[in-house]
């Protein structure tokens, strides 16, 4: 079904530390240092950080409704969040999203949300910002949706939504484990460690607070993205996972008039990125996917 109103996210840099957020249970009050926002029915959400040699790497999907698959692109910043670069990385023949880089043994890694390739890749940076090549594909007990890891008391973990039924796309959350941040992977045995629309997806950074684990989860009760909510992980261990959810967090008012969502909240180091998200009602975005079938049949002739 072709929907007229599109959802358009944009990113902001926040600077405050995330745990510093997470204690506020808000992104209100702080300066909001907005991310570039493509022309026409086109976006930037999903934003993480990376900082390298005293700038900001800001990784993000890039999205453009006339073609509908995600690829990822890097925004450049000084420390004092002013704009230096900003180019492509990485596209795929499917949609690419939600691209988390960060360190492990020695290498620098992205584990981009992918599981309309029916998998999940793992990607070294041959040369970064700019040049990933795959590294593995990470076996799961299902196709992960947002997967989010993090290392903590020796082990890795990963975070992550089925892609196996609909319903589970936004309403479910798994964990697993390894020795190595490329596997093997053991699923937790308590999977699905929580089923709940209102915070169950990934959503951006897992970190570490006073020793306890706090991820970010997305809140889609109302609607796709409308908010955060974290979750605290008391006990997170191979044989159990307790968790105790927090506090709900929304889009500031400042944002406006994004303020229809709130789906991404990831740590960088003195900064925090987040996404918030306004509607757009076009008649001209009713024309884009049938517009796209033809061009699919065409390629197929």
């Amino acid at each position: 079904m072709v929907q007229l109103a599109k959802d358009l996210w944009r990113c902001v840099i926040v600077p405050a530390p995330m745990a510093e957020i997470i204690g506020r249970g808000s992104v209100e009050g702080y300066p909001l240092h907005w991310l570039p926002m493509p022309a026409g029915l086109a976006y930037l959400a999903d934003p993480f950080g990376y900082w390298r040699d005293g700038r900001l790497y800001v990784f993000v999907e890039a999205f453009d409704y006339r073609t509908a698959v995600g690829t990822i692109a890097v925004l450049v910043y000084d420390a004092q969040y002013r704009l230096i670069d900003q180019r492509p990385v990485l596209a795929e023949p499917w949609h690419l999203s939600y691209p988390i880089v960060f360190d492990a043994d020695g290498a620098t890694w992205m584990l981009p949300e992918a599981h309309q390739s029916g998998g999940l890749t793992l990607y070294r940076a041959e040369a970064f910002p700019d040049r990933w090549v795959r590294e593995c594909v990470i076996q799961l007990d299902h196709v992960a949706i947002d997967a989010t890891p993090l290392f903590h008391d020796g082990l890795w973990w990963l975070f992550y939504a089925s892609a196996d039924r609909p319903e589970d796309h936004l309403a479910s959350l798994h964990v697993a484990y390894a020795e190595r941040i490329t596997g093997p992977w053991t699923p937790h045995p308590a999977n699905p460690v929580r089923q709940d629309i209102a915070g169950s997806r990934p959503g951006g950074s897992a970190i570490v607070v006073d020793g306890v684990v706090q991820l970010p989860v997305q809140d889609c009760a109302r609607t796709y993205g409308g908010a955060i909510r974290m979750l605290a992980f008391p006990t997170l261990d191979r044989e159990r996972c307790v968790i105790a959810p927090g506090a709900r967090i929304v889009a500031p008012e400042s944002a406006a008039p994004c303020t229809e969502g709130f789906h991404t909240l990831s740590a960088a180091g003195p900064a925090t990125l987040v996404d918030v998200k306004r509607t757009s009602v076009s008649l001209g975005g009713l024309t884009m996917r049938p517009l796209r079938e033809l061009d699919r049949l065409r390629a197929r002739r």
